[in-house]
């Protein structure tokens, strides 16, 4: 039986940059989705672009996704210590997917109604509880695959710069 713990050697990723991350993803795709009219065509669609953003960008791109370059981080294996192969990237990104959409279904034709909208946006809350009580921050997605999310310096430091044009953006209207 293989370990699901990850060596301790590897700094976690904070939890609010993997949430930035994967919204500067979802946005991305979910604006592309909306072309396709019929539900059943988005979902196609939006499964179609989440793969090809999350697993074949990833794979070309050393393990960074349009989020994940934006906030600075990279998904490795920890085994291999290095960036994971096609079919565990498939397998962490589909479940991904399916519950992305899921929250797509629920925010476009569920908000009205409360009790749709919280049922099919629960997977994705539940596995973001998963991560956040977890000590090593490993999400369902993170041990189905058996993935780990680290920081890098490799990338364009999104929610840094924001806080320093918040911080520079306040220091001139008090002034």
């Amino acid at each position: 039986m293989r370990d699901r713990r990850p060596p301790q050697h590897y700094p976690s990723a904070p939890i609010l940059r993997r949430i930035y991350a994967f919204l500067l993803d979802f946005c991305a795709v979910w604006f592309v989705s909306l072309l396709a009219a019929l539900p059943f065509f988005q979902f196609v669609v939006f499964f179609t672009g989440w793969m090809v953003l999350r697993v074949l960008v990833v794979a070309r791109w050393r393990g960074q996704s349009l989020g994940r370059w934006a906030f600075d981080l990279i998904v490795i294996d920890p085994r291999r210590r290095r960036i994971p192969d096609l079919i565990d990237l498939a397998k962490r990104e589909g479940a991904l997917a399916i519950a992305g959409y899921l929250a797509v279904f629920g925010i476009e034709y569920g908000l009205p109604n409360g009790l749709s909208f919280s049922i099919l946006i629960s997977p994705l809350i539940a596995d973001l509880v998963v991560a956040i009580a977890d000590e090593n921050q490993l999400a369902l997605h993170d041990r189905l695959a058996n993935t780990l999310v680290v920081p890098t310096k490799r990338g364009f430091s999104l929610d840094v710069r924001v806080r320093r044009w918040v911080a520079l953006f306040s220091d001139r209207v008090q002034r």
